[in-house]
């Protein structure tokens, strides 16, 4: 089963499982999507047509996520240096990947989420004075967007970012949005200009948008039920179980 597009009914039933599980989790704590959905769905299709599957599912649910969240003006007015530095650098990002051996760049991801999850969940805070937002900003935002071209997902170090400048969790969620939902346009932009946009894969990639929008509409009803400070040991504890998920994927993969 090498193409989501054919015959294959067990596939395309393991995608749609895939992606409403993604969704969930996306509706839940803001991001996961990308991770998730990259992650499974190359160990059937590879990882250059996963990353076409997962464009429109992300486009749809972060405009969703960055659009519709009440704090548009102040984030963009606050986040913009951020979010161009990221969005302008994702296309060297995929050149990057163009020529990296197979599950590198996961193992590289995998240990950054680790290695910053962890001593979060033991306590440690990070933030960001005033001052620098504007000059951290822009040097994470670039980290960000090689990384984002590198692996498909947006998460390191951006959300560490906006979680130092510690948004409240509408504002955090409806922020992690416009990042993702500008680094997916830049993505698509991207693997379009390396000739890795296939038409079949990007229709099926429109179908999988339906399961995507519905996993995430049950987890934003399961996030309202979740408190302030629980939220945020949410977005942890996710960020820490996706890094142990990636780590040996990268290692299966660098090993195939």
């Amino acid at each position: 089963m090498t193409d989501l597009t054919g015959t294959g009914a067990a596939l395309v039933l393991i995608a749609l499982l895939v992606f409403l599980s993604a969704g969930f989790i996306k509706g839940l704590v803001g991001f996961g999507l990308p991770t998730i959905g990259l992650g499974l769905m190359t160990v059937f299709v590879g990882v250059e047509k996963a990353m076409v599957l997962i464009l429109w599912p992300a486009f749809l649910t972060n405009f969703w996520q960055g659009m519709l969240g009440g704090h548009l003006r102040q984030l963009v007015q606050r986040l913009w240096p951020f979010l161009l530095s990221a969005v302008l650098v994702l296309g060297a990002g995929t050149y990057v990947l163009t020529r990296l051996p197979e599950g590198a760049a996961d193992l590289l991801l995998g240990l950054l989420m680790v290695f910053y999850a962890v001593p979060m969940l033991m306590g440690a805070s990070l933030s960001v004075a005033a001052r620098y937002e504007t000059t951290v900003g822009v040097a994470v935002g670039l980290v960000n967007g090689i990384l984002s071209g590198m692996t498909g997902s947006y998460t390191v170090p951006g959300v560490m970012y906006l979680q130092a400048l510690g948004l409240r969790r509408d504002e955090l969620i409806q922020a992690m949005g416009l990042l993702f939902l500008l680094s997916t346009v830049a993505l698509g932009i991207s693997l379009g200009g390396f000739g890795l946009m296939g038409g079949r894969e990007a229709l099926a990639s429109l179908a999988l948008a339906v399961p995507a929008l519905s996993g995430v509409w049950l987890g934003q009803r399961t996030r309202r039920r979740v408190s302030e400070a629980a939220f945020r040991r949410l977005v942890q504890a996710a960020i820490l179980a996706l890094g142990v998920y990636l780590v040996p994927l990268g290692c299966w993969r660098l090993l195939q």
